[in-house]
This record gives C-alpha cells, sequence and structure tokens, in this order.
C-alpha cells in the first residue's frame, strides 16, 4: 500500500467515525438531555431530558432503521435527497407526539424551549431537502456546540472545534459539497440556537 493509499485510507477511516459518533441522532440527545441546566433542579430534571430525547431522537431513528430494513429508505444517513423530506415529516410527527407528552407531566420550560427549537430546525430542514440537501449533521452540531457554551459558559468553547471537523467528514465522504456544510454550520448555530436562546428566555424567565 502506498503512503497516499494508506493516507486516503486513514483520512476516510476517521472521516467516517466523526460521521458516525456526532450523528444528528446522538447530538441532539445530548443537548436535550442538559437542557434542564437553564433551571433549577437539575440533575434531578435530566429524566425530563431524557423523555424528549425519546421521541426527538430515539423513536424517529428507529423508525429510519425499519424503513432502512424494509429497503425504503438507503441508508440510516438518508443520503438520498428525495427521501429526506417524508423521513423529516416523520420525525415530526414524534416530535409533536413528544410535546403532548412533555406538556401532560409538566416538563420544565427550557426542555421544551430545547424541542422547539428542534422542531425549527426539523422544519427547515424538511422544506429544504427536495431543492437542496444542506448538511444535518453540520447543523445538530453547530447548534448544540453553540447552546453548550452559551448555558456552560466560554470554558466549553473548545466544543465548538467539533463543527469543522464534523463539516470536513461530510465533506470527505462526498455525502455534502462545503457550501451545503456550511450553510448547515450557519442554520444550526445561529437560527436553531438563536430559537432556543430566545425561546428560553420566554419560557424560562
Amino acid at each position: 500500500m502506498t503512503v497516499s493509499g494508506g493516507s486516503i485510507r486513514v483520512k476516510n477511516r476517521t472521516a467516517r467515525w466523526l460521521t458516525e459518533v456526532f450523528q444528528p441522532p446522538v447530538v441532539v440527545s445530548l443537548q436535550l438531555l442538559i437542557s434542564p441546566l437553564a433551571e433549577a433542579g437539575f440533575p434531578g430534571s435530566i429524566g425530563y431530558g431524557a423523555l424528549a430525547a425519546l421521541f426527538v431522537c430515539v423513536l424517529p431513528l428507529v423508525v429510519l432503521l425499519v424503513l432502512v430494513r424494509m429497503g425504503k429508505v438507503t441508508d440510516h444517513h438518508v443520503s438520498d435527497r428525495k427521501q429526506r423530506a417524508p423521513v423529516l415529516l416523520m420525525a415530526l410527527a414524534c416530535i409533536a407526539v413528544g410535546l403532548l407528552v412533555l406538556n401532560a407531566v409538566d416538563a420544565p420550560p427550557s426542555v421544551v424551549a430545547m424541542v422547539l427549537a428542534v422542531v425549527g430546525g426539523v422544519a427547515v430542514l424538511a422544506a429544504v431537502s427536495p431543492f437542496w440537501k444542506m448538511s444535518g449533521h453540520a447543523a445538530a452540531m453547530s447548534c448544540a456546540a453553540v447552546v453548550s457554551v452559551l448555558m456552560l459558559g466560554p470554558a466549553w468553547a473548545p466544543l465548538l472545534l467539533l463543527v469543522p471537523a464534523v463539516s470536513w467528514s461530510r465533506v470527505v465522504l462526498r455525502a455534502h459539497t462545503p457550501a451545503q456544510v456550511v450553510a448547515g454550520s450557519l442554520f444550526g448555530g445561529v437560527v436553531m440556537a438563536g430559537i432556543w436562546w430566545l425561546l428560553r428566555g420566554w419560557l424560562v424567565g
């Protein structure tokens, strides 16, 4: 194996690792788990974050994996742009049910704010997907990193380095163009995190 061939293999292996470890369901689940930090009662309130993650991430992922197994969807990253809108609409349906459950159990407003921010992001991605494949990986990672810094302080700023790393992985694997990962990063870090910030101020006070 040549040096250049070995370098390419290492690069692709690293890109695949970053893509799998920091895929949106994982990143958003962690984001939801820490969402109660915005209010008193944490970590006792972490169960509400886990409940939100169940409906926002776990159930949609389970349904997606079933669809992949049935041959209805190409893969769990939904690489085919045409398949993205229906999958994202399915995720929105699960999230809507989750919001009803969270309301029924009187979940902390901080958790609801985080779920609504995710709803805004998924809705926009669903609307854009039929025309352009904006990176969901980049959006999720950027939103989570920015929100974590806003919640936990500047000491967590190194998390922002994960945004270009994950974006790089998607380009290396030819899942997205540079423009698509840049758009996803800006959307997640500015729009989705901004929605969370505004809702947090309104709902939590």
